[in-house]
């Protein structure tokens, strides 16, 4: 599974909130400074979650189609997946005679959905305008 960091979207709707117009997928690249590719990944979900439209043609490209005033890093983050905190490899054992061995894993992944949940609630008053 790829894994994309925040800043990448939240840059990208930036620069399309700023520049009022379509831009290509390599214009977003050049400015975020990563590939194209890249960008149309991104950029995927994004207009999956309604956040951006394509346009083929000579104007063609990415464009906004939601306000950046309303729109917040926490719906950004939702449309990509973002976990802020996650561990894919657990300590321990779940079937183990112990309660720290069998236990732990639990207790840190009930953390790290809160940690989540903490992230998520605080990027909700951040929108791509601030």
């Amino acid at each position: 599974m790829w894994t994309v960091p925040l800043i990448w979207p939240v840059h990208a709707l930036v620069c399309l909130s700023h520049s009022g117009r379509s831009l290509s997928s390599e214009a977003l690249a050049e400015n975020i400074c990563t590939n194209p590719t890249r960008v149309r990944r991104v950029l995927a979900g994004l207009k999956k979650a309604g956040m951006v439209e394509t346009r083929e043609g000579l104007d063609g490209g990415y464009r906004l189609c939601t306000d950046p005033a309303v729109l917040s890093l926490r719906q950004v983050a939702e449309a990509i997946n973002t976990r802020f905190v996650d561990c894919a490899w657990h300590s321990g054992d779940i079937d183990r005679d112990c309660a720290i061995c069998s236990g732990m894993a639990g207790v840190m992944d009930a953390l790290y959905r809160s940690m989540n949940e903490e992230c998520a609630a605080y990027l909700s008053h951040i929108t791509i305008t601030d």
